[in-house]
């Protein structure tokens, strides 16, 4: 596009003129009125601009073509009279004796495939009663996270959900789902409702490059981690992908379901890398928004090609300016960073300053991955484990370290963690109760900075793992008696542990993808839900719903403040046995004086002193419910049975 190398580009950009003269601070994108639109675009490497006008967003002649009038700090601009909703468009950028057409880096509504960026008046297209639908307040003590992808959630033909909205957006807003429409097993919202999960994750749901929108999705799959347009919601999951409006109208539906059942949602976002090199931002100013290496090639910290140069001033600008749009206009619960190790911490901490802005921001969850896909050419302030001291207490991590130490190493299969017989795990046990803030390996500033988990969309399910570290041949679909147990072990230490608890979907009726780790693209009908698993091991659903619940009813397990983990006492036990206590804080609700849990990680029974007074039992590590029936006390000892966490309340 340019005869510069890219080693110029990469001087020219870091070079304080320029940044001088082309730090921008003004709007970008549309600006929308019935009378008139002003379009707005930063390029400040392009010599001319032209914007291009289309009736649709999936083909057809060009209408016209107008030019942009450039202003300063790399601004161009123009404005078009008259009604311009449902306008399709794209710029033409020339420079270097060469141009080439783009679409727009701050479209908010596009055509199929996001290739032509749309005009929307979003007061016509919003869906009803979209200005009073509001993020539920949930209390810190309520808050779970279940991660699904939206094709996954609904995709089986047996979920109830009607064939037009299955994999859509709208699978979220049909009500009263059933297995095979039984109207006795509930699935989908309605089962997320019985769960008694605070929080949706999704997977991500803006525009991505790597499912085709325009052909049919049967074969098609992807979970999406390959961005095209970060504003823009995902086509394939809405009813019809050519039309701008209807992604937009459809997604919002889904999160004013969700906020209705009282369920926040959390985005999962993609701004390390974008869909190849060839993209809408690199088209709008080649090589500004990515990292380069000293060659000025692009840097690939993410493993996908490119990661994004957070530290670059309108870089920085982009991220935040997109984040908050999401908060804004969709009502966006919280956000989830994939590779937030590719980010710099001040960028990170500003973002979180922005949300803390907004109305209720303060309540917006932030969290990532601290860890990086490669080599990054990124050497500042990376928002990872090393820095945590220097990231906002309020910016959270996945815990690694407490996800290993259970259920053993994600990249081997075969290596067992605590409770599959890892006895050297029983110390980080320990450290991952107290949320790792009484271990040196890993300080956070309190415990609502780590999140708590044993699975996530990538490398094994939960139940694939403790059937690879038993059996040389796993059987995935049978019942295995000793893998249930282990798997209601690992949730019931995860769930009692400080932090933000966090699964993968269908954890809780042990969901199998056959073995593969990393089934990213692979065929939808392993990847979906299967409904009829959440019947055939109902007795473990059962038991997350019961630990999400006692869970509520004892508010310190979630506490942010640095004393609380400091409040727990660890007991003196045989190896590998785990036991400690954890007096309630007064005034706070808690139905039991304080808590009591012992993790028992072998294949016999072992006998265990309790600590002096009375204790009611709330779950033996087969029902973790007892807590709701007659009380049954204890005192003295108690006998833990095999593969189980065992919880008490003083009564």
């Amino acid at each position: 596009m340019n005869t510069r190398t890219p080693a110029d580009w990469k001087a020219l950009f870091e070079s304080d003129a320029f940044v001088q003269q082309n730090t921008y601070t003004g709007p970008l994108g549309v600006e929308y009125t019935p009378a008139g639109t002003r379009l707005r675009l930063w390029a400040p490497t392009a010599r001319q601009v032209y914007v291009n006008l289309y009736r649709r967003g999936d083909g057809g002649v060009c209408i016209g073509s107008l030019p942009l009038e450039k202003r300063g700090q790399g601004l161009w601009s123009v404005y078009l009279p008259g009604d311009q909703h449902g306008r399709y468009y794209t710029y033409t950028l020339h420079a270097g004796g060469t141009s080439w057409e783009a679409a727009d880096p701050y479209a908010r509504a596009a055509g199929v495939n996001g290739r032509r960026s749309m005009i929307a008046d979003f007061a016509r297209i919003d869906p009803p009663g979209w200005l009073h639908d509001h993020r539920p307040n949930i209390p810190v003590s309520h808050r779970s996270v279940w991660e699904v992808n939206v094709r996954d959630f609904s995709q089986d033909p047996a979920s109830g959900v009607r064939p037009a909205w299955r994999g859509k957006y709208l699978a979220f807003a049909q009500q009263g789902t059933t297995l095979h429409s039984d109207g006795i097993h509930p699935t989908c919202l309605n089962y997320l409702k019985r769960l008694g999960v605070s929080y949706v994750q999704l997977m991500p749901i803006f525009d991505f490059g790597s499912v085709d929108e325009s052909r049919s999705l049967t074969r098609q799959y992807n979970w999406g981690y390959d961005p095209a347009h970060f504003n823009i919601p995902e086509g394939s999951y809405s009813t019809d992908p050519t039309r701008g409006e209807v992604r937009v109208r459809e997604c919002k539906q889904m999160i004013a379901a969700l906020h209705a059942a009282g369920i926040g949602v959390i985005m999962d976002v993609v701004y390390n890398h974008m869909y190849g090199n060839d993209n809408v931002l690199n088209r709008a100013v080649p090589y500004y928004y990515f990292r380069q290496n000293e060659d000025g090639s692009f840097s690939n910290g993410s493993g996908c090609g490119n990661e994004f140069a957070s530290e670059r001033p309108m870089a920085r600008r982009y991220l935040i300016d997109s984040v908050l749009y999401w908060a804004r206009e969709y009502h966006i619960d919280g956000f989830r960073f994939d590779l937030m190790g590719l980010y710099d911490v001040e960028t990170m901490n500003l973002l979180r300053a922005e949300l803390d802005q907004l109305p209720g921001g303060q309540n917006i969850l932030m969290y990532g991955e601290p860890w990086q896909g490669g080599v990054s050419a990124l050497h500042r302030y990376e928002a990872n484990k090393n820095n945590l001291a220097m990231l906002n207490e309020r910016i959270g991590i996945f815990c690694d370290n407490t996800r290993d130490a259970i259920k053993g190493g994600c990249f081997d299969a075969r290596e067992p963690g605590y409770v599959e017989g890892r006895e050297s795990a029983l110390w980080d046990i320990g450290a991952a109760v107290a949320a790792w803030c009484r271990s040196s390996a890993l300080p956070p500033h309190s415990p609502g900075q780590i999140v708590s988990y044993v699975s996530a969309h990538d490398n094994f399910t939960l139940w694939d793992k403790l059937l690879f570290v038993r059996y040389k041949r796993p059987e995935y679909g049978a019942m295995d008696s000793v893998a249930l147990a282990q798997n209601r072990l690992a949730a019931g230490i995860y769930l009692t542990c400080m932090g933000l608890p966090f699964w993968q979907a269908g954890e809780e009726f042990a969901r199998t993808k056959k073995g593969q780790g990393n089934s990213y693209r692979s065929s939808p009908a392993l990847n979906r839900l299967d409904w009829q698993r959440a019947q055939q091991f109902h007795e473990l659903v059962d038991y997350y719903r019961g630990l999400i619940g006692l869970r509520r009813y004892f508010p310190r397990l979630s506490a942010l403040d640095t004393a609380s983990p400091a409040a727990i006492q660890f007991f003196s036990l045989e190896q590998p046995l785990v036991g400690w206590q954890l007096p309630a804080n007064c005034g706070d609700g808690a139905l039991w004086q304080a808590l009591c849990v012992f993790y028992n990680p072998t294949g016999q029974e072992k006998a265990v002193p309790l600590p002096e007074g009375s204790w009611k039992l709330l779950s033996d590590g087969i029902s973790s419910s007892l807590w709701r029936g007659e009380s049954q006390i204890r005192s003295g000892q108690t006998v833990l049975l095999p593969y189980s966490a065992t919880i008490f309340g003083k009564a």
